[in-house]
């Protein structure tokens, strides 16, 4: 194979014209991580945080958690961890002492270099829904299995969206494609509709190196060049209470070994596979990831890595999970101070319980990511897209979704709260004086297109103009401007030879049967 410098230019310097494709059907903001200029919310007293961390050291070091890793298992009794069958205790000195070597801050950089995204301090990314086995739209009009066209479509939603920073894991599982080829076909759509930073997903030694290569491949890069930074990232979740399985510890030792980013997400919820409490729920949410990091950091000492946090509660009346509500978002501020006091990146999420694209699915989704906003969040998962608990992938709310974004952008943005003489404007005030207005003054004039948000989505008529107009409700709305997207989509640029390599990689992986699995 080619090396990367024998290959023509990839898709580098294409943000600038993702974004004038992005002009076609809507206005929307640039490709510009947002910086996180508010300072966070923090719940607890130094008391309280000292709390949280002797509940997490004791879960580990007095009950302990199950490693369902035989490599894991051996790597920890040599690291002195004391082994019982599957049961690994750890003493909070070495736990403490590994968490301590992974970076507070890192890049990934994806195929297209502009595209590169910086985890930590007070970056703030966004990244697609991920995971949902079913799918649901208004020409649809119910829940039905996903399959490649629906991936491809919300992909195309991915790429477009300059408010969309990573991309994470399948966007709705097409599950129209064999389970053993699977992430073959996705990662080569991904890769090619397109160039924001790649997720692979933990399920195996198979799935996990096809993607490191195919990622290799898609960014023209040798081993060597591959290994050295950060190109991509995983996710995985504990299996809670107190248990790591298999597959995904495997697949993270695998990316730790070839320097590629870790995200530790336990999935807690409290009432159910954690305590009732969300102080407890948090302790053991804590326990879960730190074992799991101290591990990685053993085994590879300043791999990137990200503490995350799924901490919510569950209906009490009927066991049904629940997002977006006052225990969630405190959680999530929680975790957020926890985070900071193990110098840790974090990720959450952007999550609600609602089946459709309705109001509740707005509230709930909207209380979830200001609680990231304010809980000092680097990665806010599933920020775009998501209902039903993560059951479901829409593309209304997808749209819906990055209009809230949008939002939390403009907020971010220094010059709303400029105290410059411009912006006191003391002459502007002297020449309206008592009985004038400001819509024609030059002060007005000068600033009046850029001055306040304008959103691409919401409809600011009054209610004759929007019945005139057709009385288009927002999910509508969001349902014609997905159509319009996706006519009229333009993947980013691609080597051709880049292309065909993937294909064939593809192609030959496909032939030597894929990823085995059990059925």
């Amino acid at each position: 194979m080619a090396e990367a410098k024998t290959r023509k230019r990839r898709s580098g310097g294409r943000a600038g014209a993702a974004e004038r494709r992005g002009s076609a059907v809507i206005e929307q903001m640039p490709w510009s991580p947002p910086i996180n200029i508010d300072k966070p919310t923090e719940p607890l007293d130094e008391a309280g945080i000292q709390a949280i961390h002797e509940g997490a050291m004791r879960i580990l070091e007095e009950i302990g958690v199950e490693f369902y890793n035989e490599e894991a298992i051996d790597i920890l009794r040599k690291a002195g961890c004391t082994i019982e069958g599957d049961n690994v205790r750890m003493g909070r000195d070495f736990v403490m002492e590994m968490v301590g070597k992974a970076p507070s801050s890192f890049t990934i950089t994806p195929r297209n270099p502009d595209r590169r995204i910086e985890i930590g301090g007070r970056n703030l990314l966004f990244g697609n829904v991920s995971s949902p086995p079913n799918y649901w739209d208004m020409e649809i009009g119910t829940k039905v299995p996903g399959n490649r066209e629906m991936c491809r479509n919300l992909l195309k939603l991915t790429q477009y969206f300059n408010c969309i920073h990573f991309a994470g894991g399948y966007p709705v599982e097409p599950v129209d494609i064999h389970a053993s080829v699977r992430h073959l076909d996705v990662l080569y759509d991904k890769l090619t509709l397109t160039d924001k930073a790649m997720h692979a997903y933990s399920l195996g030694k198979e799935r996990v190196e096809d993607v490191m290569e195919m990622v290799r491949i898609a960014g023209g890069h040798s081993h060597e060049e591959f290994e050295a930074e950060p190109r991509m990232y995983t996710n995985i979740n504990s299996t809670s209470p107190l248990k790591h399985d298999h597959p995904m510890i495997d697949g993270c030792l695998r990316l730790a070994r070839r320097g590629q980013a870790i995200v530790v997400t336990p999935f807690t919820l409290a009432g159910a596979m954690a305590p009732v409490t969300m102080a407890g729920a948090v302790a053991q949410s804590l326990a879960e990831a730190l074992c799991a990091i101290a591990l990685f950091q053993y085994v590879r000492p300043g791999i990137p890595c990200v503490i995350g946090t799924f901490t919510s509660n569950v209906d009490m009346k009927s066991g049904a999970p629940a997002f977006g509500t006052p225990e969630y978002m405190r959680s999530t501020q929680m975790t957020g101070q926890m985070a900071r006091f193990y110098g840790l990146p974090m990720r959450s999420s952007g999550v609600c319980a609602a089946n459709v694209p309705d109001g509740q699915s707005v509230w709930e989704t909207s209380n979830s990511l200001w609680a990231a906003v304010q809980s000092g969040t680097n990665m806010v998962y599933h920020a775009a897209g998501w209902l039903e608990g993560g059951l479901i992938a829409s593309p209304e709310k997808f749209i819906m979704d990055c209009e809230i974004l949008q939002q939390i952008q403009r907020y971010m943005q220094p010059e709303i709260t400029a105290t410059g003489p411009d912006e006191i404007a003391l002459d502007a005030i002297r020449a309206v004086g008592n009985d004038g207005h400001f819509f024609g003054i030059q002060h007005t004039q000068d600033r009046y297109t850029t001055a306040f948000y304008q959103p691409f989505l919401s409809d600011w008529k009054n209610y004759e103009g929007w019945d005139v107009a057709g009385g288009i409700w927002t999910a509508e709305r969001a349902h014609h401007m997905f159509k319009e997207i996706i006519t009229s989509f333009e993947p980013p640029e691609i080597d051709e030879g880049i292309r065909e390599e993937l294909a064939d990689f593809v192609e030959r992986r496909k032939a030597e049967g894929g990823a085995p699995t059990d059925f």
